[in-house]
């Protein structure tokens, strides 16, 4: 059994939200960061790869549908979960599916219980192999 701690990446621009849910995820064992700047969390990714990104949809600079895409692209394999406040944010669920990616999508506010659950679901196709933070295998 590995004990590999899950890198997760949270990006709000709601500070009280970013610093809220890596509380609740280091509480949970996994290895949390937050940020308030989508383009931070992107830069530090070059260096710390997560293997989960959990984004808010709207923030400035650059929304989260194009964070987690980039990411992606930095990081093959990167698992994402999205979070909205807004129900004015489909057309971009659309244009991210246009171009092959189809993220999951929840509403604020989310329950810790279930924000839990659904980290589980998404992480457990990975639970077999054991997770490295080094360029050559990265996740996120």
């Amino acid at each position: 059994m590995s004990t590999h701690r899950w890198v997760v990446f949270v990006v709000d621009d709601e500070p009280m939200i970013a610093m809220t849910l890596r509380l609740i995820l280091m509480a949970h064992g996994f290895d949390a960061r937050s940020f308030t700047d989508p383009l931070d969390a992107l830069s530090a990714a070059h260096s710390m790869p997560p293997d989960l990104l959990i984004s808010d949809v709207a923030m400035p600079h650059i929304n989260g549908y194009e964070l987690a895409i980039q990411m992606m692209r930095l990081h093959r394999g990167c698992k994402v979960l999205l979070i909205t406040g807004q129900t004015t944010t489909e057309n971009l669920h659309i244009a991210a599916k246009a171009k092959g990616y189809d993220f999951d999508v929840l509403t604020k506010p989310v329950p810790p219980k279930f924000l839990l659950a659904r980290i589980e679901e998404l992480l457990e196709n990975e639970s077999d192999a054991v997770p490295t933070n080094d360029f050559s295998s990265a996740r996120c």
